[in-house]
């Protein structure tokens, strides 16, 4: 009786395919508590396996417009797959030009993360609700008690372990505003940090704070 013949194995080594990772450029007007918890953000496992993110600080503090503008040139590299810029609103004076900087953002696919009135209260919403109108003054100052920070550097640390307890609390507040037909820049306090959040770590569902 002949014996069955079997089929040669594929002894060829087979190459993991891994994802593409995405190139997102973030230009700030801070310079240090922005770019201390966007740099933190960035330097997160899951989110560096697959997300390239490049912090763009303008040496000038520049205002929105200028953030824009720069934010423009950029995304005409084909490297990038998206430009968001990082800025705030300001009380009881506004930055110059809101209303155009946005209106140009949109134009060119510029993403926008605007905390009114100020960072801080992006900030201020990883620890407790924020619904009472907030000058800038008054939340840099809240957001110092809540940290015990002293200086303008920011410890990333306790941000990063609340940091979807901050998205959920920047959410409901846009829901109410949109509720209240409380439009931009009148929508204090407001922060969209959360979709730049979302941007940067998509496969994080609300309520699900990953380990660091």
């Amino acid at each position: 009786m002949t014996p069955r013949r079997t089929r040669a194995k594929d002894l060829r080594r087979r190459t993991a395919t891994r994802p593409e990772r995405r190139t997102i450029v973030i230009f700030c007007e801070g310079e240090a508590s922005e770019p201390d918890y966007l740099n933190a953000l960035r330097r997160l496992p899951h989110i560096r396996d697959s997300t390239s993110i490049n912090i763009e600080i303008d040496p000038e503090r520049g205002v929105p417009l200028t953030l824009v503008n720069r934010a423009i040139e950029r995304s005409g590299d084909d490297e990038v797959d998206e430009c968001w810029c990082v800025f705030d609103v300001e009380w009881p004076k506004h930055h110059p030009h809101l209303d155009r900087a946005i209106r140009l953002a949109a134009k060119h696919g510029i993403r926008l993360a605007v905390s009114n009135p100020c960072f801080e209260l992006w900030l201020i919403l990883h620890f407790q609700d924020q619904t009472a109108f907030l000058t800038t003054a008054e939340a840099e100052r809240r957001s110092r008690k809540l940290d015990g920070r002293v200086g303008k550097r920011l410890d990333p640390t306790p941000y990063l372990q609340r940091r979807q307890a901050a998205a959920r609390r920047a959410a409901l507040l846009a829901q109410r505003h949109l509720r209240d037909q409380t439009a931009f820049p009148d929508d204090n306090p407001s922060s969209t940090m959360h979709e730049l959040l979302a941007a940067v770590e998509p496969a994080v569902a609300p309520g699900d704070d990953r380990p660091n």
